[in-house]
């Protein structure tokens, strides 16, 4: 699969979006196909995060190493396990106008070539719903 990006306004502060991106407990709760999420905090100060999707009869675990950096207000995940030959993704914060400007980037491929045939292009059309979930939970959480 090409690298995929998206981007979009949300009408909130950096840091708000920043928390909320970095609230993975809560991901079950909003974004579409998230059945669980277990987080462990490791000593270098990266979460080991565990999540749980569902895609029709089809549900899979994979667990990411998650690192978040306030400062450059960004957050990167890559995948540790899991049906993913790869999965690197990295969500960035930049101040625009009134709200914030956030990037999703995401490169992933999945190992097993005859589930990835149909898998990959399912997977990358749900990222711009994955993204949009997180304006819409936005919007509950701070007014919008």
């Amino acid at each position: 699969m090409p690298d995929l990006f998206l981007e979009r306004h949300m009408p909130h502060l950096p840091k708000a979006m920043f928390d909320l991106v970095n609230d993975l407990e809560a991901y079950p709760h909003f974004i579409p196909n998230c059945k669980a999420m277990e987080v462990k905090q490791q000593p270098d100060g990266s979460r080991l995060a565990k999540m749980t999707i569902s895609f029709g009869p089809i549900t899979q675990a994979y667990t990411s190493r998650v690192t978040s950096d306030p400062a450059a207000m960004t957050i990167t995940a890559v995948a540790i396990d899991g049906p993913f030959a790869y999965l690197d993704s990295k969500w960035t914060f930049t101040g625009e106008g009134a709200g914030t400007r956030v990037r999703f980037d995401v490169d992933f491929k999945i190992s097993n070539p005859l589930i990835a045939a149909v898998a990959e292009p399912a997977f990358a059309s749900k990222q711009g719903e994955i993204i949009d979930a997180f304006g819409d939970e936005a919007d509950r959480r701070f007014g919008g």
